[in-house]
C-alpha cells in the first residue's frame, strides 16, 4: 500500500540534458536502471553518477557551512545542469563563506535571507497555524523551506486562505487532499514457493495481520545493533503497528507466483507511523541468508550494489525501485519538509519528481549508488499506470511527486542499525 497526496512540482529544478562531461564508471549499473535514467532524466548514466556525487559534495559543504556561517548560509542545491549552487546572504562571515564555496568549485548566489532566517519563518508559520481555527488549519497540507526561491512555500487545499505577511503569495500552492491507497488481499498459496533465492530492495512482499494483508516493497537490507538481519521498509506497510516487536507482530511473507502468499520471511520488529514512516523487519533465521546482500533491483533483474548512505539535496538525481512499477527516476525537489498525509503529519521528509503506485511503498530510493530514502507517499497513487500522470505532467507541469522517508533519519533514530554496503 502507498498513501497518496496530490501535489504539483513546487520546489527546485527539473531534470535537463547533461552539460558536464561523463566522469564515472557505470559498469555496475543494471541495464533497466540505465534505461530509467535516460528515459526520465534525459541524461546519461555517467552524468547520473556524476551529479549524485556532486550532490553529496555540496551536502557535506552545507553541513559545515550551517555550523561555520550560520548568519549567512542560505542553502545549497544542484541547478538544472547539475552544477552545485551555494546561496549566501549578507552578514558576518560572508566573504569567508564565499571564498570557501568558490574554492570548492561551487557557484555562489546572493540571496536576501539565510537558511537560519528561513527556518525561523517556517517555525513562525507553524506557530501561526497552531493558532488558527480548524476550518483554516485543516486546509493547509504542508510547509517547506524553498531554498531555490529563498522563501517558505505552503501547500493548501484551496485558494484564498489567509496567510501571515511574511509568506509570499506566489509560494502558496494549491493541491488536492491526500487519497489513501488500497489494501491488497493475498490468497494463501497451495504450495509454498521454493525459498532459496536472494531477496533485494525493490522486491515485493506481503504483510499479514489476521484477515488484513498489504502489498509493499522491500527496502534496504541491513543489520540491527545486535547483528540480527533486518530490512528497512515503510511504517504504513505494517497492518498492525501496535503489535510490532511482540510475539503477535504482523508477519512478512514472500509473494509467490500468481500473487499468492509464499514463505514467511520475518515479522515487524519496529514500526513508526506519524511524523516518520518506517519499519524495521526482523528476518527469520531460516531466511537470513537470502537478505545477506547490499543490492537494489527491479523485477528480479540485475541489481545495483549500495555503497553507502546519502543525504537528500535539492536538484540531486534520484531513482526509486518498487515491485509495482520498477525503476523510475527524477530529481529531489524539497527536503526537510512537513506534509500532511491523511490524518498524520510527515516531517523531515523529502520529495522527488517520481511516479509511484500502490505496491511500491517501502521500496528504496537511491542517488547514484547510495541509499537515500524509503517510499512513503505518492501524489498519483490513484492512477492505474504511471504513463497517465507522466503524460499529464509533461503537458501541464504538474509532475508526479514521491514523498520519502530519509534513510539517514532512520539510522539516527536507531543507534547500531546499519544498511548493508558490502
Amino acid at each position: 500500500m502507498i498513501a497518496a497526496s496530490a501535489a504539483v512540482l513546487l520546489f527546485g529544478p527539473t531534470a535537463a540534458v547533461a552539460s558536464a562531461d561523463p566522469a564515472a564508471d557505470t559498469g555496475a549499473l543494471p541495464a533497466d536502471l540505465v534505461a530509467a535514467v535516460q528515459r526520465d532524466l534525459k541524461i546519461s548514466a555517467d552524468e547520473y553518477l556524476n551529479r549524485a556525487d556532486v550532490a553529496q559534495q555540496v551536502a557535506a559543504f552545507a553541513t559545515n557551512a550551517q555550523r561555520q556561517f550560520p548568519q549567512v548560509f542560505g542553502g545549497a542545491w544542484l541547478d538544472e545542469a547539475g552544477r552545485a549552487v551555494v546561496a549566501l546572504a549578507q552578514g558576518p562571515g560572508a566573504d569567508e563563506a564565499r571564498q570557501a564555496a568558490e574554492s570548492a568549485g561551487f557557484e555562489v548566489r546572493n540571496v536576501a535571507k539565510s537558511e537560519a532566517a528561513l527556518r525561523g519563518e517556517k517555525s513562525a508559520f507553524e506557530r501561526w497555524l497552531d493558532g488558527q481555527p480548524a476550518v483554516i488549519a485543516n486546509l493547509v497540507r504542508g510547509v517547506v523551506i524553498d531554498t531555490v526561491n529563498n522563501s517558505i512555500a505552503v501547500r493548501v487545499d484551496q485558494v484564498g486562505l489567509p496567510m501571515p505577511s511574511f509568506i509570499d503569495p506566489s509560494r502558496v500552492i494549491v493541491m488536492a487532499p491526500p487519497i489513501a491507497g488500497e489494501q491488497a488481499p493475498m490468497p494463501q498459496a497451495t504450495e509454498i514457493a521454493e525459498a532459496d533465492g536472494q531477496l533485494a530492495a525493490g522486491d515485493g512482499y506481503a504483510s499479514v495481520a489476521g484477515d488484513v494483508s498489504l502489498r509493499c516493497s522491500l527496502g534496504f537490507n541491513g543489520t540491527d545493533r545486535n547483528g540480527n538481519v533486518v530490512n528497512i521498509s515503510a511504517g504504513h506497510c505494517n497492518p498492525d503497528i501496535p503489535s510490532a516487536g511482540t510475539g503477535n507482530a504482523a508477519g512478512v511473507y514472500e509473494v509467490a507466483r500468481g500473487d499468492r502468499l509464499g514463505a514467511q520471511l520475518g515479522s515487524f520488529a519496529k514500526s513508526v507511523l506519524g511524523n516518520q514512516d518506517y519499519s524495521i523487519i526482523r528476518i527469520d533465521d531460516q531466511a537470513a541468508g537470502r537478505f545477506a546482500n547490499n543490492t537494489v533491483r527491479a523485477g528480479g533483474a540485475a541489481p545495483i550494489a549500495i555503497e553507502g548512505v546519502a543525504s537528500p539535496v535539492v536538484g540531486a538525481p534520484v531513482c526509486k525501485s518498487g515491485s509495482r512499477t520498477g525503476f523510475s527516476c527524477g530529481v529531489v525537489n524539497a527536503i526537510d519538509q512537513t506534509v500532511q498525509v491523511g490524518d498524520r503529519e510527515l516531517t523531515q521528509s523529502f520529495s522527488a519528481t517520481i511516479c509511484a503506485l500502490p505496491g511500491d511503498s517501502g521500496g528504496p530510493l537511491v542517488s547514484g549508488r547510495m541509499a537515500l530514502g524509503i517510499s512513503s507517499a505518492s501524489s498519483v497513487a490513484d492512477y492505474p499506470v504511471c504513463e497517465i500522470p507522466n503524460l499529464i505532467g509533461a503537458l501541464t507541469g504538474n509532475v508526479p511527486q514521491l514523498f520519502a522517508q530519509p534513510v539517514s533519519v532512520v539510522l539516527s533514530d536507531n543507534p547500531g542499525l546499519r544498511v548493508r554496503t558490502g
